[in-house]
């Protein structure tokens, strides 16, 4: 059975064939591993442990259990210098095939409500097809597949197998796009954020597995250092590329903009960031002003930081705006929205109106002092 890799392409994939279970080794650089702290040093049972966690594999381990493992969905794996096979591509399955045939690891992941299968299911998962290739062989299928394709990944995982594509195998980054079928400024923009971490924490200002997260979320700086107050922070500007794309002294203001996305968890410091939106753009503005950066660095927390960054003049006129904003949406849903017997509604409308008073006159009485004594 061959298999073209894309439709169009000039690689092929051979005929698969079976290869013992005991041979099968999960991949550790999977590039949707990486989010969840996973590192190339990581063991198969930390890999199986978040993959079981993680991946939903147990509906994959389901399905093999009641109707077997599917031929012809077979395993793609490179050969190692050791005689083992590491799984490209299949890594889910592989996983799942490992819980169910091994009650110790099913204990120890507390992954008990996995049924027990029969001494044919058993043997017949002790080999697995597989077509042995290379990741340099693969990389156009696994683009396709999962970047735009069938199975997407998330952006944290993209930027990893593009970053892996451009640096390892020398692939422009017009080229990926076409591969995948993504825009170049897409590819473009996941790759400087991908390479924007790995700046931060070669230069020692920052880790993933420092991050104050079970998961990082590579979205906050893909997104975020198109803003225009964090790309100024940290020095970046349309010519900026490559593997390191902020300025050498800017450095230590990328290791404060990481602290402060991510937290830290050696610091005990909670990351600033508690929703992407509105969080990220109120750091945005933060970074705008110099008191709302020297409130940051206090360690002032974000709402804080922000008050602080716009000033008493633009929080009053801002506070005015949003009541005024309430006080209509409230008008307009007066006949379906208020139950007359509601008597605390009626009591909070009351103290609006004392609170609109007052504020309204002791504006006014302001406005008259200030006619009354001219500053010279």
């Amino acid at each position: 059975m061959c298999a073209q890799l894309l439709p169009g392409s000039p690689v092929t994939l051979g005929q698969s064939i079976p290869i013992k279970l005991a041979d099968l080794r999960l991949d550790s650089e999977n590039p949707r591993l990486a989010e969840f702290g996973i590192t190339a040093s990581a063991s198969q049972p930390d890999l199986v442990k978040v993959l079981w966690e993680r991946m939903a594999v147990v509906e994959v381990a389901m399905s093999i259990a009641y109707s077997g493992y599917f031929e012809y969905e077979p395993l793609f794996v490179e050969k190692t210098t050791n005689g083992k096979y590491v799984v490209i591509e299949g890594n889910r399955r592989l996983a799942a095939v490992l819980l169910l045939t091994d009650p110790a690891l099913r204990r120890k992941l507390k992954a008990t409500d996995l049924p027990q299968i029969d001494a044919e299911r058993l043997k017949s998962l002790s080999t697995l097809p597989a077509i042995v290739t290379t990741r340099k062989d693969i990389w156009r299928y696994l683009g396709f597949k999962h970047v735009n394709g069938p199975s997407t990944w998330g952006s944290y995982a993209k930027a990893q197998y593009i970053a892996y594509v451009h640096n390892f195998y020398k692939v422009p980054l017009e080229d990926i796009a076409a591969q995948i079928g993504d825009y170049n400024s897409t590819v473009e923009r996941m790759y400087r954020g991908l390479m924007i971490i790995e700046q931060a924490e070669t230069a020692k200002v920052f880790a993933r597995q420092d991050a104050d997260a079970s998961r990082f979320h590579f979205n906050y700086i893909y997104t975020g250092m198109d803003y225009p107050g964090i790309k100024s922070f940290i020095g970046l500007n349309k010519t900026t590329s490559g593997k390191t794309p902020v300025p050498k002294d800017r450095v230590k203001e990328l290791g404060e903009l990481l602290g402060w996305l991510y937290g830290k968890k050696s610091g005990n410091k909670p990351s600033l960031i508690k929703s992407q939106n509105p969080d990220l753009r109120r750091l945005d503005g933060v970074l705008q002003t110099e008191r709302g950066i020297s409130a940051l660095r206090t360690g002032l927390p974000l709402q804080v930081a922000e008050d602080i960054s716009l000033g008493d003049d633009n929080i009053f006129r801002r506070s005015l705006q949003e009541a005024k904003q309430g006080l209509q949406r409230a008008l307009g849903t007066l006949t379906t929205g208020y139950d007359t017997a509601d008597s605390d509604a009626l009591r909070t409308a009351q103290d609006l109106e004392t609170l609109s008073h007052d504020l309204v006159d002791a504006m006014r009485q302001k406005k008259t002092r200030e006619r009354s004594n001219p500053k010279e």
